[in-house]
């Protein structure tokens, strides 16, 4: 039935808009995180053959446990309900509440927001701490403009990471697809490092990640660019940058969001002695963050009425949706 994903993933939405994310505790994410870190310690070998076959160990664990809970709680739950119009109203939205919390569009608003007012007390050593929250870079020698550029940045890498990438697996694989690439992302973030210590024991979440990501983040920037068009962002501009500069960064995949959104604001994006996306001012301030974090939402809405409300309508008619 096509009306409960549909609504289950603009309620998602809605509730990520208002409420955001619950405190860390409670977030399923966490949990996810937690079992990462207490997985990753054991995965350490002086052997890099152990290391890389240990590196799948920390990423298929949680995959797994997340997918066997999921199970556990829906069947268990939603088997219940009597058929009819009560079991489609609590499941949307039991899988509603569920798809939010794979979603941080609110989350990422209130970390770049908190940058920005440390920066404008012109306390940059607070605003560098808040960044690190937010980003991989080491922040700690970073000026107020590269400061203010990687919070751009991070919105729109976020886009994907944290609204586009999740919709995109719920609408073809529904809500196992939404939290199996969240969990990916959550390892990646965490032990998808090329450094000594994780560049063994990372390189499976890097690559799942990657992999998972190819197509949303160039499909995240397109739809960005019809964004523009609805804010009256230079829409030109941001498919032109995207075009250019997307292929950039070290990542296979942020370049697209993060050159169409440095496009869409005229500003240019740059990560010393990494990459240049875009080639408007590199002066930047409060006005940018507000406008990369409305482009954030309106191309979040955008992603879920032209990209995930088909994929789940095509999925639906072919007899092909995964259902709770």
């Amino acid at each position: 039935m096509i009306v409960e994903p549909v609504a289950a993933v603009f309620f998602a939405l809605l509730l990520d808009l208002v409420f955001g994310d619950p405190k860390n505790r409670l977030h399923p994410t966490a949990w996810t995180g937690t079992l990462i870190a207490k997985l990753a310690p054991s995965a350490r070998s002086p052997s890099k053959a152990f290391e890389r076959l240990a590196g799948v160990y920390v990423v298929l664990v949680p995959v797994l446990a997340v997918v066997s809970l999921l199970l556990l709680l829906l069947e268990a739950g939603l088997s219940l309900l009597p058929p009819g119009y009560l079991s489609v109203i609590v499941s949307t939205l039991v899988i509603g509440v569920l798809l939010k919390t794979t979603l941080a569009v609110r989350g990422m608003e209130r970390h770049a927001m908190a940058v920005v007012a440390a920066l404008e007390r012109d306390d940059l050593l607070s605003a560098r701490g808040h960044l690190s929250m937010i980003v991989k870079r080491d922040t700690g020698d970073l000026d107020k403009n590269h400061v203010y550029s990687a919070v751009v940045e991070s919105i729109g890498e976020n886009t994907v990471d944290g609204v586009t990438g999740p919709l995109f697996y719920f609408g073809f694989f529904g809500i196992f697809g939404s939290f199996v690439y969240r969990t990916v992302n959550t390892a990646d973030s965490m032990v998808g490092y090329r450094t000594r210590i994780f560049k063994d024991i990372g390189w499976f979440a890097a690559t799942c990640d990657s992999v998972l990501n190819y197509v949303p983040s160039r499909l995240t920037g397109m739809v960005m660019v019809l964004s523009c068009m609805v804010l009256r962002n230079n829409w030109k501009k941001s498919y032109q940058v995207m075009v250019r500069d997307g292929r950039k960064t070290e990542s296979p995949n942020a370049g697209y969001p993060m050159a169409a959104m440095a496009g869409a604001l005229g500003a240019r994006l740059e990560k010393v002695d990494h990459y240049s996306l875009g080639d408007g001012t590199a002066r930047f301030s409060k006005r940018h963050v507000v406008s990369a974090i409305a482009l954030m939402k309106a191309t979040s809405v955008i992603f879920a009425t032209v990209v995930v409300v088909p994929a789940v309508a095509l999925l639906s008619y072919l007899g092909w949706w995964v259902h709770a």
